[in-house]
């Protein structure tokens, strides 16, 4: 059975007849193994049938009536039946989800509530990845065209009502990707003729997450050609990240091909790399380099361009999130590209990138997918290392965890006999190996990273691979663990080594993974016991998790003792098997490990170290002990021991002591009860009373009546003694420092704690004492820390003879555990795994004398305790010190029992006093309940003696309460008696929520068992794991049963009461009874139905006038939860009471009530949308919704309740309507509270806040509140004025929508249409285009509709386009709806000339917020032109004579302030008469000279601002005069005024920016005239036209292809679709970069260089290159860079022109930052490779070098050979530079070079620099050649070190054999010496991790020459020696040829020092 998280809803059935019954079988194999789990029967499947046709059928009467609210309850209660884990079968679970898929897209409905059902809709699919699916495509189809026609609206919002909270769209979005494989295949072609039109150089943010979301994952081979090409055009990171995830999913789903689920038709074939064509598979594998995010060279930032493009788009697409992991996403895409696709490449030949040469060198493991990844980790091999560390190490080593991860999925998938992938496609085993030694070095070197993610991925990735190669990584780390654990000081190294072990314990410990690991156990358990460190807590609990992930698969026992039953040797006589060549030299992946044993010498190894187990029990237990009397001092309010630190460290110490104590054979159990009992029974610390207890605990949990018959006499006698002596006696009842004199009695009621804790029957015996000393302890224990002992001891009692949990945890079953074979060899059954069905659980259920001691209890010290209380309370005289710690004492012990007995009785049927449901409105039988189900409570039958007394009991402690909550309440005794009230609220917790079990303790549960389970499985799909899993696994499930009945409980009247103290209590005077208390109401109104509903009224009345402000705070704080405030605002009575109530708290001045209500008001607006009163009032018809409905009843055996259907419907128009009136009644409720004089500034602010959330589409506006809106508008206050304005402009543009909408639904999803809208067909692409430019054809005239947004024909066109036909009269202005104009007649009354003229004076005044800037205020812009659009033209002459003045002011504030007026006056007048328009144009043309005029360099952003708002997005014609005012303008660009220069080009480039392709026509002319003028000597001028030449390029760009169907078959068959290699300028920029080199020769001297030709035009184009490579469209510049990169070279080597270089390195940076096309990589380094060639200046080499190492390194997977080879002859020529310092740069490029992919030419190029070396002489230093002869020495001693450092984690052995030669020429003069040295120190550093292992592969000669080639001389042979051998060396290596391994093993003490050796054995 396949193990899912237990949130996953049930097993799938198959719908084929002929499987179906095969399958069902199958899933109730699965549900029998867990029935089989708890210990009772559970549900027949038939009548967890029956209820979950129950709940679907409440859901479908929901549905029905439309409901909306009440069906989101029964969600939850459908999430509960499948936590059940039943089955569903297909048909049924494809039907629910339809319906959920249908909700999901209802019009009108509350964001939340979208968002539950696309949470329901997950939890039903549940398709998670690696498990498999419920349902496949064949088993459901959805139309994909009702989402999209809702996600429109959310994809392009109305800008002027867009909430920038809302995330609907990311939900919608959501929905889809949940459904992809559900849309039929058929409609991808629909798909793409509707989706690909719809992308624009604006929209592709918005349309790509569109598209990776709905293109349904089969049939790929006909959107993959398009798409490819869409992300080749694109530099964007949103772009990578959405097609990433693409290609990785996609190369998952098919990896089986045709053959796999989508079949024949819909599998993507296998092409030359997976699914991937060689071309494809080298772009894909560029991107993944790029993705790797690591600096090269002295590039350290962002390593692309991609972010910076992102972040100039538009913001509507920015709020298009999704997480997406792209190192998994890469992972997938390399792992399942895999099989064996070429020729196998022999060992230790790297091939390079070029494909020829690759198909000729062959392939590694005969992959090229792995190939690649070979490649790929190889060139970021360095940065794994921790030196090397930053924030690209997290990335690295997470994709590099992924890789393991997917790897072994894939691995273990492919074994299965169900798998689908051909034979010939899988993985090899060596391929496996491949990969694990590809990984291994990275993984090794990140286990000690620096930063605790990385090091955790490290490890994770070392765990996979040690599952996969366990010979090749388990030697490996055993090295690097012994050696990490000697050397205990290094905290880091053993910290981490600790945590790798933990992960590959289950390989070290079972033979049957890893045979060889064994027998390191012992002596690494030994070994990490000085971890166990109180000052190292991080070193300690890495050291408790070592052992509790060793000690859960073994037994503790000493086997050498035994004779195994098992032979120990085999057939083979020992000294055959050991005939080993000690000098042989074994592969490397062994070399470390030894010799190779077989299985029976193996196990007689593991049988002698065994002997050691009861010494290290022993010292383990007494080191804890030691840690323990050094703990802090326990206390505070919680009564911790010490701080959090402390806390973790005994949490994890009572973890491994618990799991030792499972495994402990009987000997060494009975060896540490002794021990702990003598310490126990000798000591008492106070600092350890705890965590002794703790100890304790974990024996008594193993043997719990061996435990208890050892101890509980003993303390019995104690405390006895203690009591008698006057512990505890000296009263209090808060916490306190603890009594010296208390310790003993406190040391030995937690050793009785920790022994009373498990094994309910084991207390039986000892009954009448347990009774006695009990009484004893409730009377005597009268301080606080003493009764609350007492308190935790009843209910840890309570809770042992109640219980349900499971008794034994160990790795086997308990039967197999006692068997007498397994105790002699349970060796062999370490690490067994287990299937689920093969597990035995032995269970805890009360018994009859149990039960009875249960009950004894409840009576003789529950009812003696209650009985004392209640003479407490009715006692007169209130209650003294003494009276109140008797008070607090009782009720204490009273919680206590029932704290313990959450499962003692199940509840019955409670008779509901105050239902709190509104009969006119509301369904009682709608109202959601329990889910019942079987969960092992104790007492079930009502009937029986024991139940009612239990029962009678219970409701006895829950009146006292009551009377103890009513006499306290009123606090006149002062803060003496909190404690008492506090104790009181405690007890109403207990008695509320101590049933069955709470949220927080099942959802911990929960995460336990997730992290168990992934623990110790591969892959998710595996179906053996650790019996402790299966045990936990268990657990949860019973919890969840336990948990069913926590949920929807009902209210009695008793819990009624008790939740009105509650709620009186948390409206204390006093701080901390009103926290407690609020905690408590919180948790109790989340499982009380009701229950917030029935607490408000209390709530509101607390706010009320002349209540205590105390009082009115904590009714402020419990509205402020965010559960009660969601509900009370959802809620139909209480939403509008919430919001006034708010408003009315202005009586109350104290400044912390006023900021707490500020808070409560801010937070309360999230829930104010439209979309509320809709969602409970829902009108509008739901035809696909009923059609489900209908076929859904067919599945069911009954019918609906056709009663409570009709009760429903008939009470869904009366709701409907109520929530109408009550919307009404808030609204003017609001308003008459904002209009009132005495209202508050501030909370005139509220209260416009909450009208404007309230304001509907589907509503009509009083006119009231449309003149109130209005008058606030010209508000002093400039807060009140902002969100007036926002609410006037809601107010009108939802009085346009129900103007234009003929339906609710067109309304709903804003498809209405303007009477103005006409579609114009799209014929001819040509000639739309033609039609579209400006200035316009003179066949185009005025009166042609005019088309204002170009939403398509980018790359393709739709079928028509949307245009508006010009207003002609002012009586086609359009007529308002009928309804709304009493409100727009106020407003127009309103808005009169002296309205305009404040509102003129408001704007204009100097704002106090950013600074004093003129920035425009869009809200301003957009509130005019709503004014403009609504009232028309009628005020056009008051507002033309408002603002004229402004205009006209020197002052930057009102000429920003008219501005904003003008600019919403010329957006307004969109659709204005022509008679309007004219006028308003005639003023504006007047005035624009004086406006343009008056522009200063503070003012010139706020006019760009201007200009752009009015000219996007508008047709140019109806622009015309305005666009021909700009076109006039002149260009000038060697004038005297640079300001006025860049005022012109501003306004132009703006004006282009905004025609976008609509002034391609013209761009030509416009490009040749700045290109002409780049030679300006102003810098802001050249930075104006290298903008202005990246906009008209981009302009240029528009492919345009007539469909959607032609732009995919052009992707198909061109290799440039999308004509980003088309340069339209590339001519002209040649003549340039020819002229330039003129220009250079020309070049001025400095000071006056900057004035140079070269120097201006130089500049300008670098600008150019370098702002267009950070936008989008970056890959369109290649073709310029490359004919420019020469010149770009030289020109960093001016040093007189620091702008020049600075530009120059800038744009050689952008060019590795971008992904360039595959073609312009051989150009580019072609270039590089000529100006290496032809430089006649060092300098440019030098320069040249660094640019190259980083381009060289982003497109390494890219590279052709022919370039490969070109680079190399040319470093190889730069070794022999005459400068050192061009030698040395090039020795550092050659060396990355080499590593990356030259390795085949090792062993040739080290021959050359051997060669080169040993024929060199230097002679002496006067002779001629001196010079030469040293810089040849010199470039072969830099070849060699590059040779050397190629390699920095390893010794390969070509290495040793360099040393000779190096150490030669060590004493040479520099730099040839110095060379060397350097060489020799980086050696030194990056192997001294492994140096233990790497100075094996040298003799002692070369040892002493690394040595010398260190320090220059051979005097000091101590600095690099053999080191000293480990204790594993000790354990593994061989010692003589013929002796046995055992005997060796005997035999080791006699060859070390024996000191030594038993120190570290």
């Amino acid at each position: 059975m396949e193990d899912e998280d237990m949130y996953s809803s049930g097993t799938p059935s198959i719908d084929t007849p002929e499987v179906d019954e095969g399958a069902y079988d199958q899933q109730l194999a699965s549900l029998r193994t867990y029935l089989k789990s708890v210990p009772y029967e559970c549900e027949a499947v038939e009548d967890m049938q029956a209820k979950l046709e129950y709940i679907v059928g409440r859901i479908a009467v929901c549905a029905k009536t439309k409901n909306w609210l009440v069906l989101t309850t029964w969600d939850g209660m459908l999430q509960c039946w499948l936590l059940m884990r039943y089955p569903i079968s297909k048909v049924l679970r494809a039907k629910i989800v339809r319906l959920y898929y249908e909700l999901c897209l209802l019009p009108g409905i509350e964001p939340r509530v979208i968002r539950s059902w696309a949470d329901m809709l997950s939890r039903l699919l549940s398709n998670k990845p690696g498990m498999r699916r419920k349902l496949e495509a064949w088993d459901l189809q959805l139309s994909w065209q009702d989402l999209w026609k809702v996600l429109q609206k959310e994809l392009w919002p109305k800008k002027r009502i867009l909430d920038s909270s809302r995330n609907v769209i990311n939900i919608l979005l959501y929905v889809a990707e949940l459904c992809q494989r559900y849309y039929p295949a058929d409609e991808i072609q629909s798909m793409l003729s509707t989706f690909l039109p719809l992308f624009t150089k604006d929209t592709y943010l918005t349309m790509i997450p569109v598209v990776t979301s709905f293109l349904p994952p089969t049939h790929c081979h006909l959107y993959l050609p398009p798409l490819l090409k869409i992300w080749e055009a694109f530099n964007s990171t949103v772009v990578d990240d959405r097609f990433l995830e693409l290609v990785g999913d996609l190369s998952e789903e098919h990896i089986a091909g045709p053959e796999g689920d989508a079949g024949e038709e819909g599998g993507a074939r296998w092409k030359d790399v997976g699914i991937w064509t060689q071309e494809q598979w080298t772009f894909l594998m560029g991107k993944a380099l790029g993705s790797m995010n690591v600096p090269v060279g002295a590039t350290r930032g962002a390593s692309t361009t991609g972010a910076h493009a992102d972040s100039m788009a538009d913001r509507q697409s920015l709020r298009i999130k999704k997480a997406i992991s792209r190192p998994s996403a890469l992972a997938k895409m390399i792992i399942y590209s895999m099989s064996v696709d070429g020729p196998v490449r022999e060992d230790g030949v790297t091939p390079p990138s070029g494909s020829e040469s690759e198909s000729l060198a062959g392939y590694l493991a005969g992959s090229r997918a792995l190939d690649s990844l070979d490649r790929l980790i190889t060139s970021t091999e360095s940065f794994f290392h921790p030196s090397n560390s930053g924030p690209w190490t997290t990335s690295l080593t997470g994709f590099l965890h992924r890789l393991a991860s997917e790897f072994s999925r894939r691995w273990n998938e492919e074994r299965q006999d169900a798998c689908k992938t051909p034979a010939a496609q899988r993985l090899t085993p060596a391929i496996r190996r491949a990969f694990v030694n590809i990984l291994r070095t990275p993984a090794l070197l990140a286990m000690f990273s620096k930063d605790q993610i990385s090091m955790s991925y490290a490890q994770g990735t070392l765990r996979a691979l040690a599952f996969l190669e366990p010979n090749v990584i388990m030697p490996e780390l055993l090295e690097r663990a012994y050696s990490g654990l000697e050397v205990v000081n290094e905290t880091h190294r053993t910290t981490a080594v600790l945590s790798m072990l933990s992960g590959v314990s289950l390989p070290l410990v079972s033979e049957s993974i890893w045979l060889g690991g064994q027998k390191h156990v012992v002596p690494l358990l030994e070994l990490c016991l000085p971890g166990i460190d109180l000052n190292d807590h991080v070193k300690t609990v890495c050291a408790a998790m070592f052992i509790v992930a060793t000690v859960q698969h073994m037994k503790i026992g000493d086997l050498s003792i035994h004779q195994s039953g098992l032979p120990l040797t085999g057939d083979a006589p020992p000294e055959e098997q050991m005939d080993v060549d000690v000098d042989a030299r074994l592969p490397d992946s062994l070399a470390a490990a030894g010799p190779t044993l077989d299985r029976d010498e193996e196990r007689a190894l593991v049988r002698e170290s065994t002997a050691g187990f009861a010494d290290w029990v022993t010292a383990l237990f007494r080191r804890v002990l030691a840690l323990f009397e050094n703990l802090p001092e326990e206390g505070g309010k919680r009564g911790t021991t010490g701080g959090k630190q402390e806390e973790n460290v005994l949490k994890s110490i009572k973890s491994t002591l618990d799991v030792v104590c499972l495994h402990l054979s009987d000997q060494l159990f009975d060896l540490v009860l002794k021990l702990v009992y003598d310490y126990g029974t000798t000591n008492a610390k106070s600092n350890a009373v705890r965590a002794f207890g703790q100890l304790v605990a974990c024996l008594a949990r193993v043997k719990p009546q061996e435990t208890m018959d050892k101890f509980f006499p003993f303390c019995a006698m104690q405390i006895r003694e203690e009591l008698k002596h006057g512990a505890s006696s000296v009263r209090t009842t808060s916490a306190h420092t603890a009594v010296p004199s208390d310790t003993t009695l406190h040391w030995n009621l937690s050793i009785l704690r920790g022994c009373l804790g498990y094994g309910g029957s084991a207390l039986l015996k000892h009954r009448k004492e347990v009774l006695d000393l009990l009484s004893l302890l409730v009377e005597k224990t009268k301080n606080e820390r003493g009764y609350n002992s007492t308190g935790r001891l009843i209910t840890r009692i309570m809770h042992t003879l109640i219980g349900v949990y499971p008794l034994n945890s160990r790795f086997v079953n308990t039967e197999q555990w006692n068997d007498p074979g397994f105790n002699q060899d349970h060796n062999v059954h370490w690490g067994q795994l287990y299937e689920s069905k093969d597990i035995e659980i032995e269970w805890h259920v009360p018994g009859d004398d149990e039960i009875q001691f249960v009950l004894e209890i409840i009576d003789t010290i529950g009812a003696t305790a209650l009985s004392k209380v209640e003479s407490l309370l009715e006692s007169s005289g209130g209650m003294d010190n003494i009276l109140r710690n008797d008070f607090c004492r009782y009720i204490n012990v009273a919680r206590s029992i029932w704290s313990g007995l959450s499962t003692f009785y199940k509840e019955g049927v409670k008779e509901v006093a105050n239902p709190c449901i509104d009969d006119e409105t509301e369904v009682a039988g709608l109202l959601v309940t329990s889910l019942d189900v079987n969960a092992g409570f104790t007492l079930t039958d009502p009937s029986d003696p024991r139940y009612r007394k239990a029962a009678e009991a219970r409701a006895r402690y829950g009146r006292v309460i009551h009377l103890a909550a009513q006499a306290l309440r009123g606090g006149q005794q002062g803060e003496d008696h909190i404690d008492a009230v506090v104790a009181v609220a405690k007890s109403i917790d207990v008695f509320l929520l101590n049933y069955g079990m709470t949220r927080g303790n099942f959802d911990s549960l929960q995460k336990n068992f997730a992290q168990a389970r992934e623990l110790h499985r591969m892959w998710p799909k595996q179906r053996q794991n650790s019996r402790l899993v299966w045990v936990k696994r268990a657990q949860v499930y019973h919890s969840g049963r336990v948990y069913m009945h926590a949920l929807y409980r009902r209210r009695s009247e008793l819990d009624d009461t008790l939740l009105h103290d509650l709620v009186e209590l948390s409206l204390s005077p006093y701080t901390r009874v009103r926290r407690q208390s609020q905690a408590i109401l919180h948790n109790t109104c989340g499982y009380y139905v009701r229950s917030t509903r029935f607490i408000l009224p209390t709530l509101f009345n607390a706010l009320g006038k002349g209540n205590d402000p105390d009082r009115m705070k904590g009714a402020l704080y419990v509205l402020w939860n965010k559960g009660i405030a969601s509900y009370t605002l959802a809620d139909r009575v209480s939403h509008g009471k919430y919001l006034s109530a708010l408003l009315e708290c202005q009586h109350q001045e104290k400044p912390s009530i006023q900021q707490l209500v500020a808070s409560l008001a801010h937070d309360c607006l999230v829930h104010l949308s439209e979309e509320a009163v809709h969602t409970d009032s829902y009108a509008e018809e739901t035809p696909a919704i009923d059609a489900i409905l209908n076929d859904l009843e067919v599945e069911f055996t009954s019918t609906i309740d056709e009663d409570l259907l009709k009760e429903a419907a008939g009470k869904a128009g009366i709701r409907a309507s109520a929530r109408e009136s009550a919307y009404q009644h808030t609204l003017s409720s609001i308003l008459s509270l904002a209009l009132k004089p005495t209202t508050h500034w501030r909370y005139v602010q509220m209260a416009i806040r909450f009208m404007y959330g309230l304001l509907r589409r589907d509503a009509h506006t009083p006119p009231m509140l449309a003149q109130f809106l209005l008058e606030h508008t010209v508000s002093p206050h400039a807060t009140i004025r902002a969100y007036s304005q926002r609410a006037v402009v809601k107010l009108c543009t939802f009085v346009k929508m129900r103007t234009y909408a003929k339906t609710s639904e067109e309304l709903w999803l804003e498809q209405w249409r303007s009477p103005l809208l006409r579609r114009i067909p799209v014929e001819d692409e040509i000639r739309i285009l033609q039609f579209l430019q400006y200035p316009p054809a003179p066949s185009v005239s005025q009166s042609d509709p005019y088309v204002d947004k170009i939403e398509t024909g980018f790359f393709a066109w739709t079928g028509d386009i949307k245009a508006y036909l010009p207003a002609a009269e002012v009586s086609s202005f359009p007529e308002w709806e009928l309804h709304s104009k009493p409100a727009l007649e106020v407003m127009d009354h309103a808005a009169n000339d002296a309205y305009f003229q404040k509102l003129a004076e408001l704007w204009s005044q100097e704002s106090n917020k950013n600074g004093g800037t003129t920035d425009l205020r869009s809200d301003n812009a957009v509130f005019a032109k709503t004014l403009t659009k609504m009232l028309g033209g009628s005020k056009l002459d008051s507002i033309l004579s408002a603002i004229d003045p402004l205009l006209s002011d020197a002052d930057k504030f009102k000429q920003r302030g008219g501005g904003e007026m003008l600019v919403g006056l010329w957006r307004g007048s969109k659709h204005w008469p022509k008679i309007w328009s004219e006028k308003l144009w005639s003023w504006t043309m007047t005035r624009l000279d004086r406006i343009f005029s008056q522009i200063k360099p503070d003012t010139l952003p706020f006019w760009e601002s201007v200009f752009t708002l009015q000219l996007a997005d508008w047709d140019p014609r109806r622009n015309r005069l305005l666009v021909d005012w700009i076109l006039k303008l002149p260009l000038e660009f060697h004038g005297d005024s640079a300001f006025e220069m860049s005022k012109t080009l501003s306004m132009f480039a703006v004006l282009v920016d905004c025609l976008g392709p609509r002034f391609s026509g013209q761009a030509d002319r416009y490009f040749e005239l700045c290109i002409t003028n780049a030679n300006t000597g102003y810098a802001e001028i050249r930075a104006h036209i290298a903008q202005l030449l990246y906009v008209l390029l981009r302009s240029k760009w528009q492919p345009a292809y007539s469909s959607a169907d032609a732009f995919v078959q052009a992707c198909v068959n061109s290799d440039d679709p999308l004509h980003i290699r088309e340069a339209p300028y590339l001519d002209r920029l040649s003549n340039i970069v020819e002229e330039l080199q003129v220009w250079k020769e020309e070049r001025l001297p400095p000071p006056r260089v900057s004035q140079s030709q070269y120097d201006k035009v130089g500049l300008t184009l670098l600008q150019w290159i370098w702002v267009s490579s950070y936008g989008p469209q970056a890959c369109m510049m290649f073709p310029y860079i490359t004919v420019m990169l020469p010149e770009i070279l030289a020109m960093t080597e001016l040093s007189d022109s620091s702008e020049l270089q600075t530009y120059s390195s800038a744009v050689l940076y952008v060019l590795s930052a971008v992904t360039p096309p595959v073609e312009y990589i051989e150009k580019i380094l072609d270039v590089y490779v000529g100006a290496l060639k032809s430089a006649k200046s060092w300098r440019v080499r030098l320069n040249v070098l660094p640019s190259l190492v980083v381009f060289f390194f982003r497109n390494l997977l890219t590279i052709p050979d022919k370039s490969i080879s070109a680079v190399m002859d040319v470093l190889l020529a730069c070794l022999a530079d005459e400068n050192v310092e061009v030698r040395e740069m090039s020795s550092k490029v050659l060396s990355g070079l080499v590593r990356c992919s030259q390795r085949q030419k090792i062993v040739p190029l080290k021959n050359r620099f051997v060669a080169l070396a040993r024929k060199t002489k230097l002679p002496n230093r006067q002779d001629s050649q001196y010079a030469d002869l040293l810089r040849t020495l010199h470039s072969a001693i830099l070849g060699l070190c590059a040779l050397l450092e190629s390699f920095p984690y390893s010794v390969e052995k070509w290495m040793p054999s360099l040393t000779e030669v190096l150490a030669r020429h060590s004493t040479d003069p520099p730099p040839v010496s110095t060379t060397i040295r350097k060489c020799a120190s980086e050696f030194k550093k990056t192997h001294q991790d492994t140096w233990h292992k790497d100075q094996q592969a040298f003799n002692e000669d070369q040892l002493q020459d690394l040595s010398t080639m260190l320090v220059g001389t051979s005097y000091c042979e101590s600095v690099i020696r053999p080191a000293a051998p480990s204790a594993y060396s000790l354990l593994i290596s061989p010692i003589g040829r013929r002796i046995s391994e055992l005997q060796r093993c005997i035999l080791v003490p006699q060859l070390v020092d024996r000191d030594l050796y038993y120190d570290v054995f």
